[in-house]
C-alpha cells in the first residue's frame, strides 16, 4: 500500500472505513474494479455472505433496541417501547398475532432467538418495515384457519408454564379480545356465566371447543344438538341461556 499514490491510498482508506475490512481486501476490490470506489463498494456488498451479515446486524440492532439491560430478552418494558414505536396499543390483538408469528413461548416476552428468527421470517429489517407489516398481520385474522391457529396458540402462550390450565382472569381478557374479531353475540353472556357458575381456571378442552361452539352453533341455539360431544361446561352454558331467557328452548 505504501507504493500507492495519494489518491489511491485515500480510496483504499475510504473503502476500509465504509466496510470495516482490511487493507488487503480493500486493495483487492479496488484493483478488480479499476479503482472506481463506487463500483468496488457495489461489488463488495453484492456478495451473498456480506448481504446476509448486514441483514443479521440489522436484526441484532432491532433486538438490542428493545432488549432488557439485564437479560438477553425483550421483556414487558421493551415490548411497551416497541408498541410505542409501532404506534399500536400493547393490548391490541395484532400484538398477539405478532407473538404467534414469532413463535413466542411466553406472554410479554421475546427471546433473542424468537425475535430475530421471527423478524427474519417476516422480512423485517427496520422499524419502518415493521410498521408496514402490522396491517398485514392484522388482516391474517380474517382467514378462518389462521384465526384458529392464533386462538389455539394463545392458550399455551398465556398460561403459567407450571399449570396445565389457563387462569380465569387471563382467559376472560383473551376471550374478549379474540371474539371481538368474530363478533360473537354471546361472548358477554359466556363470560358472565363462567364467572358466576365456574369461577376457576379454564382447561384446554373448554378453550378449544368454545371456538368451535361459537362458529357452529348460532346465537339463538336453533341448531344446537344436545346429544353433541360438547364439554359439560358448554352444555351448562346452553341451559344458562335458556334459564336467563337469552334463548328460547326448542319444543320437542
Amino acid at each position: 500500500m505504501n507504493k500507492l499514490g495519494y489518491a489511491r491510498k485515500e480510496k483504499v482508506k475510504e473503502f476500509m472505513s465504509v466496510t470495516g475490512e482490511t487493507d488487503k481486501i480493500a486493495l483487492q476490490f479496488m484493483k478488480t474494479n479499476d479503482w472506481h470506489l463506487e463500483g468496488a463498494l457495489e461489488k463488495y456488498y453484492s456478495q451473498e455472505h456480506i448481504k446476509e451479515a448486514i441483514e443479521k446486524k440489522r436484526w441484532e440492532m432491532l433486538f438490542n433496541k428493545y432488549k432488557d439491560p439485564n437479560v438477553d430478552m425483550i421483556l414487558a418494558d421493551g415490548i411497551s417501547r416497541l408498541c410505542d414505536d409501532l404506534q399500536v396499543d400493547p393490548q391490541d390483538i395484532v400484538m398477539l398475532v405478532l407473538s404467534w408469528e414469532l413463535k413466542a413461548e411466553n406472554i410479554c416476552e421475546f427471546s433473542k432467538q424468537e425475535f430475530i428468527g421471527g423478524v427474519e421470517s417476516l422480512e423485517i429489517d427496520s422499524l419502518e418495515t415493521f410498521k408496514k407489516k402490522m396491517p398485514n398481520l392484522r388482516a391474517q385474522l380474517k382467514d378462518e384457519d389462521t384465526f384458529r391457529d392464533v386462538y389455539n396458540f394463545a392458550f399455551d402462550w398465556a398460561r403459567e408454564k407450571t399449570q396445565k390450565t389457563l387462569a380465569l382472569e387471563t382467559a376472560l381478557a383473551l376471550w374478549h379480545l379474540l371474539f371481538a374479531e368474530l363478533d360473537w353475540p354471546l361472548i358477554d353472556q359466556w363470560c358472565k356465566f363462567i364467572q358466576e357458575h365456574h369461577n376457576k381456571a379454564i382447561t384446554r378442552d373448554v378453550w378449544l371447543q368454545l371456538l368451535e361452539f361459537a362458529r357452529t352453533v348460532d346465537a339463538t341455539l336453533s341448531n344446537y344438538d344436545a346429544e353433541g360431544a360438547w364439554p359439560c361446561l358448554l352444555d351448562d352454558f346452553v341451559e344458562y341461556l335458556y334459564e336467563t331467557g337469552t334463548c328460547v328452548k326448542k319444543s320437542d
